[in-house]
């Protein structure tokens, strides 16, 4: 391998990872752990892109190498200041090119142990895909099913308080996949962030282990679901939990009280119901919301929408929902979904 030059086998040998793309390419997905040191921002690189096309690639080249000389020595005057002669990053940009390129230059000058990684950002995604291809298909995967206020992600939780091998999808999409799943002060993923997110979560399990997993439509929010995996999720057995409506209720009441805080908000999501409920019942869920009503609202939508759509798409997305455990219980806090969870491990 070309000295100051790394593959992405090789990012654990780093100490830090510096992403040097724009912070609007950061933002879309990077590698893990990685931080934003551009070389030039996102106005900047609009600029150079501009000139390149319009006028040449030197003129390009001219202007844009001030910016990244400039860049970088703020990066070093802040950021890098205080990194010990040990230090050994490595560096990135979209395809390893002139970005990554300049600032690896420049920290080796330095005296760093400066290298770039081979292929870049794109040669990272292209690994995250692989990877997702290759590991979704081996995974002994235990589906936890039941309606919505099943609990099922707090049973998860349990589980991997009591040792199991949990992936736990809504956590990393940051929504509970249902019309009112999007989470208070916690903005869903680009769909490349979360492959990433979930790539790395892949990686970690132990093959030889059952992975207990929720149940999920192959969107969840706005992200959807890697083929690879939800075929696999798909093909899986299924463990049933089924909680009686009272039990469900209670827990959405606790599990969803926030909603309660932002009533336009709740009643944003309502109207997403429009195609499938009568403006009449959308009127009822409105005045219910404007009145803090979660408990009589709860009820309603589960009962006119969460447990009809369930009924139509579980046995048909899932092929093993048929011959799935099920698991009954009347008790959904925090003690009842610890009973649950141990009542799954003892299923094997």
């Amino acid at each position: 391998m070309q000295k100051g030059v790394a593959t992405v086998a090789q990012l654990s040998g780093f100490d830090e990872i510096i992403d040097a793309r724009t912070p609007a390419e950061f933002a879309e997905d990077h590698l893990p752990g990685a931080v934003n040191l551009p070389v030039l921002d996102n106005e900047q690189r609009i600029i150079v892109g501009t000139m390149y096309k319009q006028q040449s690639a030197f003129e390009a080249r001219r202007v844009g190498g001030a910016m990244v000389a400039a860049n970088i020595a703020h990066h070093l005057q802040t950021a890098l200041c205080d990194k010990p002669r040990s230090w050994r990053p490595l560096i990135y940009c979209w395809r390893g090119g002139q970005r990554s390129g300049s600032f690896t230059t420049w920290l080796r000058m330095v005296g760093w142990d400066a290298c770039q990684l081979q292929g870049g950002y794109k040669a990272f995604r292209h690994h995250v895909i692989a990877g997702i291809e290759q590991i979704a298909p081996g995974l002994d995967l235990r589906v936890v099913c039941g309606p919505t206020g099943s609990a099922k992600t707090r049973v998860l939780e349990a589980l991997a308080t009591l040792g199991a091998q949990t992936l736990d999808l809504e956590d990393l999409a940051a929504h509970k996949g249902s019309v009112l799943g999007a989470l208070p002060n916690r903005p869903q993923p680009a769909q490349k962030h979360f492959e990433t997110m979930l790539h790395a979560q892949l990686v970690t399990l132990n093959l030889a282990r059952p992975v207990y997993i929720e149940a999920e439509s192959r969107r969840i929010g706005m992200v959807f679901v890697p083929e690879p995996l939800i075929m696999r999720m798909r093909a899986a057995p299924c463990i049933m939990i089924d909680a009686t409506r009272d039990a469900r209720l209670e827990f959405l009441i606790r599990d969803y009280a926030y909603l309660g805080d932002d009533v336009a908000g709740l009643q944003r999501s309502l109207q997403r119901l429009r195609e499938l409920q009568s403006r009449d019942t959308l009127a009822r869920w409105h005045a219910l919301a404007e009145a803090h009503a979660l408990p009589a609202l709860f009820g309603e939508l589960m009962d006119l929408h969460y447990d009809p759509l369930y009924r139509r798409s579980q046995n048909g997305n899932y092929l093993r929902y048929a011959d799935a455990p099920s698991l009954h219980t009347d008790d959904l806090s925090p003690a009842g979904i610890h009973a649950l969870a141990r009542r799954i491990l003892e299923l094997g």
